[in-house]
């Protein structure tokens, strides 16, 4: 008789992205129409050689580099981000309010785990990081899904009436994964007043920050004296410094809830990585410059794609920002089984909205998700060339 799995686990739909790539299983992409991959947000390229320098020198000089460290993280990495959020937020925040975690994805599951058992309920706007969903359902965690309006906004309001006692936190991604929309302050802070009214945490996920539109603060709620009680902020330093493999996350909260996240870390990774959280370091306080164009590099091709769609008959851009394009189709097919057919017919791989929605939502069925962070202006008007002419 084999050895049992977690009935929680064999519930949970496997890894999208992995399900995607799937889909290129025995395809060939002629050099004249290569494949066109929009389907992950993930930088495809290595960080700048700049960086990849300091890691060497890290690498060979550095010998606490390949040494256990600190669960919560690199204490010069949590000062350099407490004194930068502090100034960026025009607030108060301290290094013992940070943890450095394995990616933004452990910062999540740190917190959750810090604040929900099996039989809690967390709310999470549709459409969803499917990780998160993916991570409340593994721990029999209850995903109450808070519909958006039709610029992808959530509604405090509605908010409030799915709140029971079972409810144990508010989930917020801004810029948006998977919609790309960016949150208003004023509304980031309704979210923050119902949390904090409602005895709850509110946990705000600011992965894409660093691609915003906006130049002003995304929100304030750092400078309310109160903030520990009631905040948790993830980060990731995967995005902004192309530091993926490294994996390096952190999440900003109150002293006393490091004290519980700590034993989550050192259960599960012991402490984040030595080599990437140096990186992470240097990055922050040497390539403030080279971020800056980044950015701006993201906004021509947010320009583009928003120019792309304005051509596009029937198609219709739902929301766009950050990494994300997430958009509505005009074809009598579900979106589960267009973006397959999107791979052999156009040489696109997206991914569909079934991945964002609960099965039952009926507008999955026409909404995709385009990650245009990885293909240029050029490679954006590839993409609208080929759904332009796209013929089902």
């Amino acid at each position: 008789m084999p050895a049992p799995t977690n009935p929680n686990i064999l519930a949970t739909f496997p890894p999208p992205v992995m399900e995607a790539l799937r889909w290129l299983d025995g395809l060939h992409f002629p050099a004249d129409r290569p494949l066109i991959n929009v389907s992950q947000a993930a930088p495809a390229a290595p960080p700048p050689l700049e960086m990849r320098q300091a890691i060497s020198d890290i690498v060979l000089n550095d010998d606490g580099a390949h040494l256990y460290g600190p669960d919560l993280g690199l204490p010069a990495l949590r000062r350099e981000l407490a004194n930068q959020w502090s100034r960026a937020y025009c607030g108060n925040v301290r290094p013992d309010q940070i943890a450095i975690t394995s990616g933004c994805n452990q910062a999540f599951c740190a917190a959750i785990t810090s604040l929900a058992q099996a039989g809690d309920e967390i709310i999470l706007p549709t459409p969803w990081y499917f990780n998160h969903k993916m991570y409340l359902e593994m721990n029999g965690i209850t995903a109450v899904p808070l519909a958006t309006d039709q610029t992808l906004l959530p509604d405090p309001a509605l908010a409030q009436r799915l709140i029971t006692e079972r409810t144990r936190a508010i989930v917020l991604v801004t810029p948006n994964n998977p919609a790309g929309v960016e949150y208003p302050a004023q509304l980031v802070r309704a979210f923050y007043d119902l949390a904090k009214s409602s005895g709850i945490a509110l946990i705000i996920d600011e992965t894409y920050r660093d691609f915003a539109a906006r130049d002003q603060a995304p929100h304030r709620l750092f400078s309310d004296p109160g903030w520990p009680d009631t905040l948790i902020q993830l980060y990731s330093f995967s995005k902004s410094y192309r530091l993926t493999g490294h994996r390096i996350g952190a999440m900003t909260t109150s002293q006393s809830r490091l004290v519980q996240v700590e034993k989550y870390i050192d259960s599960v990774t012991i402490c984040p990585n030595q080599i990437g959280q140096r990186a992470a370091l240097w990055g922050m306080q040497n390539m403030s410059h080279w971020l800056a164009g980044e950015r701006c590099e993201i906004l021509k091709r947010r320009q583009a794609i928003e120019e792309g769609f304005a051509r596009l008959r029937g198609w219709r851009l739902l929301g766009l920002g950050g990494f994300f394009a997430y958009v509505e189709h005009p074809f009598d097919i579900p979106s589960d089984e267009l973006a397959p057919h999107l791979v052999r017919k156009a040489g696109i791989l997206l991914l569909p909205g079934s991945f964002f929605k609960p099965a039952q939502d009926p507008s999955a069925k026409r909404e995709l998700r385009i990650a245009f962070a990885n293909i240029d202006t050029v490679g954006i008007a590839s993409l609208f060339s080929r759904l332009e002419n796209l013929n089902l």
